[in-house]
């Protein structure tokens, strides 16, 4: 199983109240609060999506953590060139065949929730993502946690239609371990030369207001 799993947007120079403030009101949607991820050094806001994904956007905190985990490193240098689209995320079922190829282990994630419950994961690549920002990094919901993914925060009321990412389909086919770049049912990814650094340039989303872009 292979799934797009979410899409990461690091806050501008505004901060985090105005980043979601601003997304929040081009898709026509509300937000969840979020949380702390303690081992990265980041904090996140959530806006659920249908089809079992979801929009985060996350700002780095000051903190040690950030300092030394790549997941806070990638937001920080991201939030300092002015903050946008960060990276998307892949869910698989076994992370094993990208450990391999990589050489490296993954790590754990957490997110406390106000009532004691707490979502965990492990995920991989953060690395590749910071020297290559085309390609996603990979997660791995630990098992349990199926009625705490971000989606599930609210009945979705925006859908995820379409990634603009300029960079290599080959590469991140290469990257991703399939014939394909666009191995998603339900999202299109229209692929651009990049001019500059690759990465998302945008994001579609079906929302109550329409068609958004951002």
């Amino acid at each position: 199983m292979m799934r797009l799993d979410h899409v990461s947007f690091a806050v501008g120079p505004d901060g985090m109240e105005a980043t979601v403030e601003r997304i929040t009101s081009a898709l026509g949607v509300e937000r969840v609060k979020g949380g702390i991820h303690p081992r990265f050094g980041t904090r996140n806001a959530i806006i659920p999506l249908a089809g079992h994904k979801y929009l985060e956007v996350v700002e780095v905190l000051d903190h040690p953590s950030a300092d030394k985990a790549p997941f806070g490193q990638a937001v920080r240098n991201r939030s300092q060139v002015g903050g946008g689209w960060m990276g998307w995320c892949v869910t698989v079922d076994d992370l094993t065949p990208f450990e391999e190829r990589l050489g490296r282990r993954s790590v754990p994630g957490n997110r406390k929730f106000p009532d004691g419950q707490e979502l965990t994961w492990q995920q991989i690549g953060i690395k590749g993502l910071i020297a290559d920002p085309q390609v996603p990094y990979l997660l791995r919901w630990d098992e349990g946690t199926e009625h705490l993914h971000p989606s599930r925060a609210y009945d979705p009321q925006a859908k995820l239609t379409k990634l603009a990412i300029a960079g290599s389909p080959q590469r991140v086919a290469d990257w991703l371990g399939e014939p394909d770049a666009d191995p998603f049912d339900d999202v299109a990814v229209d692929w651009i030369a990049p001019s500059g650094t690759p990465g998302i340039m945008s994001v579609t989303f079906s929302t109550p207001k329409g068609e958004v872009t951002i």
